[in-house]
């Protein structure tokens, strides 16, 4: 991995713990979802017909095909994301989610791409595995309910990580499909799959966008942005590196969380995502 390519996934992980840490002030209030990616759609409209209408991206069926499952696995993952923003905090939520990602795309890298992590990418999952557990605490703690679905839902929205990481490497790199028309895509049948739910609570929608309207416009631009940086990186590069490094917004996070929004047990949490920090740095080296 070059260092350009390398500092084009930190700043991807900075957009990433940015993004996540508006979607924690909104919570799940009803519509967020929704809202963002209209606004998404609209955003980066422009760019997308452009690079259509000047013969710059191409559209075959099975591009549509891939594009579409791109979109209902995100969109479970935003889904469960806000769900765990809910029922927990930002410094919990998302490192255990941001840890639990890699370590499953770095299984499935191997399982399905052939990759074969080296011993220091082995020693980081041991890490990123230990840095998990001494977040989470107690084990019977899962079981107390405020926390259990906090956890729960954390640990959902990493296997659609994983999921959509993997998915979306096969788009950009064995299809060649455009990045930008994956995420512009995604964003447009999200929209068009939550409106039904949307117009059914319309009133929510309406309070939901008097409130957290930077928020949402925050996720809007933010998301894809960050996304796309990551998707151009694994046209050239193996998802065993990249979606590991990417992880390292799981510092940022816990801070945002521990020192912006106040959270509880804060050294424990900024330590145990520097754990996570550090396995995921050996998964990328190695």
């Amino acid at each position: 991995m070059s260092p350009f390519v390398f500092m084009l996934v930190l700043v991807a992980a900075f957009l990433h713990a940015s993004w996540n840490f508006l979607a924690k002030k909104a919570g799940n209030s009803k519509g967020f979802v929704w809202l963002f990616n209209v606004l998404s759609s609209i955003i980066y409209a422009p760019i997308l017909f452009y690079m259509l209408f000047s013969g710059h991206v191409t559209l075959t069926w099975i591009q549509a095909g891939f594009a579409l499952g791109s979109a209902c696995l995100h969109l479970a993952y935003f889904l469960f994301l806000q769900r765990g923003y809910e029922t927990g905090d930002l410094s919990l939520s998302y490192p255990l989610a941001r840890g639990t990602g890699p370590l499953l795309s770095t299984f499935f890298a191997i399982v399905i791409f052939g990759e074969r992590p080296a011993i220091g990418a082995i020693v980081g999952i041991v890490l990123l595995i230990v840095g998990i557990v001494f977040l989470v605490g107690n084990p019977l703690s899962i079981f107390i309910e405020g926390k259990r679905g906090a956890i729960l839902y954390a640990l959902l929205t990493g296997i659609f990580i994983a999921g959509y990481t993997l998915w979306d490497k096969e788009a950009v790199s064995t299809l060649q499909t455009s990045p930008l028309l994956m995420l512009e895509s995604a964003s447009i049948v999200m929209a068009t799959l939550l409106l039904p739910t949307s117009l059914r609570h319309w009133d929510q929608v309406k309070a939901t966008w008097r409130a957290h309207r930077l928020e949402a416009l925050g996720v809007a631009i933010l998301s894809p942005m960050a996304y796309l940086l990551i998707l151009f990186v694994l046209i050239s590069n193996p998802v065993s590196q990249v979606a590991p490094l990417r992880e390292s917004s799981v510092l940022i996070g816990t801070l945002m969380g521990t020192r912006l929004l106040a959270e509880k047990q804060g050294v424990r949490r900024v330590f145990s995502a520097a754990l996570i920090l550090l396995g995921i740095i050996l998964l990328a080296i190695g």
